[in-house]
């Protein structure tokens, strides 16, 4: 008993130590990788919508507040002082990074002013956006298409950021104010925005899984606690079951049994006394009956608290258990190796298994040969009862045979292994591998 509780507990804690610590730990942290990812590029989406919002802020300014009281009729009719005074608070005000380029358009898609003067005076189609932004308002900004052929003359392998609003001339005539931001500047904006808030969130997130490993280890040290308490309240139990199976056996022998006995003597010595009377024939009957009562108990010691298990061995406590079977009906075949040696836990193991098994052959299986092999090998154990008999489904059966089932549990908490085959009308056989320890 000692052995097997000791197993259970180093299993059980190697088990807490080994998988639920180390899961929480790895599970923890690839959840807070993933959330620390994902926040990273929230943060970053968010950084560079900023920098764009920024751009659409400087566009604004720069067209509302520098540009548009600048603008004069005559920059629809290319007036020499309304261009210089644009052109000159453009260059003077206007131009300094991010901003690169600057265009101001009609209605009709000419370019009205540019900082590049080779550009004035060409039309080119404008689209859906800049003409919903030329009769509506608003500010809208996108990446430049370098290919198309108002931006023929930019430099190539330079990404830019086009913003454009509407603003109006002195006299109300809407036009578009366009500018071109260096994408670069825009997008290091943004990078500047989310790397001043990524160490926190990592930060956090990083102390987060490191506070919570040792809670882990603590929980996992007072579950292991509770399961050594329940192992050793299991083990006083299975003592106490023991100790008190032990006591009811020898009361049983040392009382009912005797007293039994005694009275057969009396019984046999009456009926010798009367001869062939009825008083004697019927003194004999009870004798006998007797008898078969006494059989009938010591067997059922044999069930309680096998007397001969650790004194003669395995072979002998199963040659008892099967003593009553001919009565029955059963032919029961034993196999026990002659020179089997077996640490107390493994042969008390062995002996409930094959008991177990026995008491179900004999009250449900209607069978007539039962075979009973008991073998050890590579330090480990093992019995298998074979029996001729109806058979049954495991299926329908399992969940009722609740001693088959406090058995396997036994089994396995103790590292071994425990099958049953069998099918309706061929039979069943019980296999179980326990370790020799």
């Amino acid at each position: 008993m000692q052995r097997i509780a000791e197993s259970l507990r180093r299993l059980g804690a190697k088990w807490w130590r080994g998988s639920s610590v180390a899961s929480f730990v790895v599970s923890g942290f690839v959840v807070l990788s993933v959330l620390g990812v994902a926040g990273i590029v929230y943060i970053r989406s968010t950084g560079q919508r900023e920098a764009v919002r920024d751009a659409k802020v400087l566009t604004r300014i720069a067209g509302e507040g520098i540009v548009e009281p600048l603008l004069g009729e005559g920059i629809l009719t290319r007036d020499p002082a309304t261009f210089a005074a644009v052109d000159a608070a453009v260059r003077g005000r206007v131009l300094h990074d991010p901003i690169v380029r600057v265009k101001i358009w009609s209605t009709t898609g000419e370019i009205l002013y540019s900082d590049d003067q080779r550009l004035i005076g060409k039309t080119f189609p404008l689209g859906d956006d800049e003409l919903e932004i030329l009769h509506g308002g608003g500010v809208a900004a996108g990446i430049s298409n370098l290919s198309q052929p108002e931006n023929a003359l930019e430099p190539r392998g330079r990404k830019l950021l086009e913003v454009y609003l509407a603003i109006h001339t002195t006299s109300g005539r809407p036009v578009l104010f366009e500018t071109y931001q260096r994408y670069r500047s825009v997008a290091a904006s943004g990078r500047r925005l989310w790397l001043s808030f990524a160490p926190a969130v990592l930060g956090g997130l990083g102390l987060l899984w490191l506070v919570q490993v040792p809670l882990a280890l603590r929980l996992a040290r007072r579950l292991r606690e509770s399961q050594r308490e329940r192992e050793e309240l299991l083990l006083r139990a299975i003592q106490a079951s023991d100790i008190e199976r032990r006591r009811i056996a020898r009361d049983l022998h040392d009382g009912v049994v005797q007293s039994l006995a005694g009275v057969t003597y009396s019984l046999s010595a009456a009926a010798e006394r009367n001869g062939g009377t009825l008083v004697g024939e019927s003194l004999r009957e009870g004798a006998a009956a007797t008898r078969q009562a006494i059989r009938e108990l010591r067997s059922l010691l044999v069930e309680i608290y096998p007397p001969d298990l650790h004194r003669a061995g395995l072979a002998a406590a199963l040659s008892d258990v099967v003593a009553p079977f001919p009565l029955r009906g059963l032919t029961a075949n034993l196999s026990v190796p002659a020179d089997l040696e077996l640490p107390s836990a493994a042969e008390g193991m062995l002996f409930r298994i094959a008991q177990e098994a026995l008491r179900n052959v004999l009250a449900h299986a209607a069978a007539t040969v039962v075979d009973v092999t008991i073998s050890a090998e590579g330090g480990r154990a093992s019995v298998v009862v074979t029996d001729n008999g109806r058979g049954f489904d495991p299926a329908a059966v399992g969940a009722r045979s609740f001693g088959l089932r406090l058995l396997g549990d036994l089994v396995r908490d103790a590292g071994g292994t425990l099958e049953v085959e069998t099918a309706p009308g061929q039979g069943a056989t019980l296999r179980a591998e326990v370790p020799c320890r």
